[in-house]
């Protein structure tokens, strides 16, 4: 049986709807709590590493030891070959991992927006083509590792989703979440609503219901294809 191994920075950013995905395609789903101290995989003894989001940055390493070990781990994970997908803070970590600057964003952008693909070459091509409506809760941003695929933009952010070869996918927004994660999200981190252009309220973002059958197709047809692009 394959290992999906997940890190998960805080309690209330878990893997969503990753969980039902990889149970359905037969993967051992192990998950390391790094709030709680659980120590980190070996990248030898998984297939797969999912590095989800949290409130923390890439550069709060005093207040977060684990953050340079685990860069270290995506690093060593890419090297053997591993597939490896990044959400949110996870893909922040995983361009600081390929070399890339992470740094505070000009603008939060906290809610529904839409992305739009960009044109590129490779096994991801047209992977995000025309626009999606996706959730988004992040203050920072990247630039893109080199070597690297862009593969979407947003108009509140550029590096929105990135292909690193054929097995590394980093996407800076969130389509794994349910509406019990949003919710969450929105109780845990109130603090980030500040007035902005990109910033909805959290009465705003909870209008709906009808968004989340649409999000996890999205996350189903984005993870089928990062599945075969990695075999």
């Amino acid at each position: 049986m394959r290992r999906l191994a997940c890190l998960q920075h805080v309690p209330f950013e878990d893997l969503g709807n990753i969980a039902a995905w990889a149970d359905k395609r037969d993967f051992r789903v192990d998950v390391t709590r790094l709030f709680a101290a659980d120590p980190l995989p070996r990248a030898a003894e998984l297939d797969w590493l999912v590095v989800m989001g949290g409130p923390m940055g890439v550069y709060d390493d005093a207040a977060h030891p684990w953050l340079p070990r685990e860069r270290e781990l995506i690093g060593e994970a890419i090297a053997r070959g591993k597939t490896v997908l990044g959400v949110c803070l996870g893909a922040q970590q995983l361009a600081a991992a390929l070399g890339a600057p992470v740094y505070p964003h000009r603008v939060k952008e906290i809610g529904w927006f839409p992305i739009e693909g960009v044109a590129s070459a490779g096994p991801f091509a047209g992977l995000f083509a025309g626009t999606t409506e996706v959730f988004h809760f992040h203050g920072d941003t990247f630039d893109l590792p080199a070597g690297a695929v862009h593969l979407a933009r947003s108009v509140g952010c550029e590096s929105q989703a990135f292909a690193y070869g054929e097995r590394v996918l980093g996407l800076q927004f969130h389509i794994e979440m349910t509406r019990a994660n949003v919710e969450r999200i929105c109780v845990e981190c109130a603090g980030d609503f500040v007035p902005g252009r990109f910033v909805q309220s959290p009465e705003e973002i909870l209008a709906s219901d009808a968004r989340y059958a649409s999000l996890e197709a999205e996350l189903t047809r984005v993870l089928d294809r990062l599945h075969a692009a990695s075999r």
